[in-house]
């Protein structure tokens, strides 16, 4: 009995030590974490400057080597939200992931209007300023309503697009749309709490994330949750029914992929891209939330891969 009460306490001082460590190097642990998935997928963190401030960035060493790769996140992410996703392109293309302005270490600033009219053209001078001339264009929610726009604005650059749970049409309501109608956006998060709420609320299957890191991630958020609330509504501007006829206009090949248990924005929207981009395919995943590239990195990444080389 003695030795049994001993393992327990000290299970309880190992874990105790455990939590006050993560507690103290917590941002150590996330730069840890995010540098190793970062190396196995040949991913290193670069910057440049562009008219309204720094861009941060991954790059991979495939420059020059391979057909380039840009991916875009969503409202409130950050380029890590790729890192997995980009493994499948790491030894055939050159893959950059972009910070975009008032999102993760790039610029963030309430001097700036962020309507994706806007963001669109950041993202044209960030390209211009790294060199990147033509490239396959992939976007996430925001992203993905930003690489729409994109592929019709600076259709010379873009060779291919591929949008996953795109924002930018919401004929068919969403989850999110009645919360935010009560007054409650999950996609602005303040605490720990509100920053696990937002990973259930938006993944179906969300991946396994350590406590010190989700700490991390819900201190970032709740910093810039002044910042992102205006983010929003300077986003929502461009979104309806003047975004309808300009998805008419993307001529270069495009793939939507969506997963049906999106609770952000409704997957039956896919119909409505379908119906107006005129070369397209379209893909739904069953039991899948709003990042596919988060919760099923693989199969996601496989299948913009079998739609750029087709």
């Amino acid at each position: 009995m003695n030795k049994l009460i001993g393992f327990v306490v000290t299970l309880g001082l190992i874990g105790g030590l455990y939590i006050g460590l993560g507690n103290v190097y917590k941002n150590e642990i996330y730069q840890g974490a995010i540098n190793f998935e970062a190396g196995l997928s040949g991913l290193k963190e670069r910057d440049a400057d562009i008219s309204v401030g720094e861009i941060v960035y991954f790059e991979n060493a495939q420059r020059d080597k391979k057909p380039s790769v840009l991916l875009v996140h969503g409202f409130g992410a950050n380029k890590e939200n790729w890192l997995r996703f980009a493994r499948s392109f790491k030894d055939n293309y050159h893959v950059v992931a972009v910070d975009l302005p008032g999102h993760g270490k790039s610029v963030n600033s309430f001097d700036l209007n962020y309507s994706l009219e806007n963001q669109v053209a950041w993202l044209h001078e960030f390209t211009q300023n790294i060199g990147l001339q033509s490239f396959h264009l992939a976007g996430n929610s925001m992203g993905g309503a930003i690489s729409a726009l994109y592929a019709v604005k600076y259709p010379e650059q873009v060779i291919s697009a591929t949008l996953i749970d795109p924002a930018g049409i919401h004929d068919f309501r969403s989850v999110m749309q009645d919360l935010i109608d009560q007054g409650d956006n999950p996609l602005v998060v303040e605490d720990t709490q509100g920053f696990n709420r937002l990973m259930n609320f938006a993944l179906e299957q969300p991946p396994f994330v350590p406590w010190p890191i989700t700490m991390v991630n819900a201190e970032h958020a709740k910093a810039l949750k002044p910042l992102h609330n205006k983010l929003w509504k300077d986003m929502l501007q461009g979104q309806g029914d003047s975004f309808k006829p300009l998805l008419k206009q993307i001529r270069v090949p495009t793939l939507v992929q969506w997963g049906e248990q999106d609770r952000v924005i409704n997957y039956k929207n896919i119909e409505v891209f379908k119906s107006l981009i005129p070369s397209v395919t379209t893909h739904v995943w069953p039991n899948v939330g709003h990042a596919p590239m988060v919760e099923i990195p693989n199969e996601s990444a496989e299948l913009m891969l079998s739609h750029i080389q087709d």
